[in-house]
């Protein structure tokens, strides 16, 4: 492109490095793909195998989330005064 404007060594050689840069992030962005369908699938296969720990994690932290929602309620009923 660069190359196209000006005739020069320089510009053809920045033509070629921009080229170059490009095909390289290119073959980047295909790895990362590839690797982040390994992942998933990855995923999939441990998260079959761990469900059962993964459904008893969650219960306990349901588990105390209720824990903590009842001791942090509004009292009702008889409420005695603190003599100071």
């Amino acid at each position: 492109m660069l190359a196209s404007i000006i005739n020069s060594d320089k510009a053809v050689n920045a033509n070629i490095a921009i080229v170059r840069a490009f095909i390289a992030l290119r073959e980047m962005a295909m790895h990362y793909k590839e690797l982040a369908q390994k992942i998933a699938e990855m995923e999939k296969t441990y998260n079959k195998q761990f469900s059962n720990v993964y459904e008893v994690l969650q219960a306990l932290m349901e588990e105390k989330q209720q824990r903590d929602n009842f001791k942090d309620r509004e009292r009702i009923g008889f409420k005695q005064q603190v003599a100071e």
